[in-house]
């Protein structure tokens, strides 16, 4: 498994992103993020997505057998666990969530690829 996660920071906030991953998959809440528009991300997702096959209200699997993802949120964060999921893929899950500015965070290198990181 592949892990991704995305969130967005309040204006002037910047906080150490790996305690932000930790306490975002622990489902706290944490100050100073933004509340993401959850549903309208995931119908995002639902529309970039639409030629996979949906298995549950939040899993997709590729019909052509390359890789899924199963997509777990917060008021807060959408975290993708990508299962043999290709890095284009992977990247097509980044760009969509970048248009809701919710950079990736990678907790396996780990690094968040935003503006202060590029």
């Amino acid at each position: 498994m592949y892990e991704l996660l995305f969130w967005q920071y309040q204006d002037g906030i910047y906080l150490n992103h790996h305690l932000v991953y930790e306490a975002l998959i622990e489902n706290q809440e944490v100050e100073g993020l933004e509340v993401l528009p959850v549903s309208v991300i995931l119908n995002r997702i639902n529309k970039v997505f639409e030629s996979w096959e949906k298995v549950d209200e939040n899993s997709w699997k590729n019909p052509k057998g390359k890789g899924a993802f199963q997509i777990k949120t917060t008021p807060q964060s959408i975290q993708i666990d990508c299962y043999g999921t290709e890095g284009k893929t992977m990247n097509l899950l980044a760009d969509t969530l970048e248009e809701f500015k919710c950079p990736l965070y990678d907790p396996q290198v780990p690094v968040r690829y935003d503006e202060f990181n590029e």
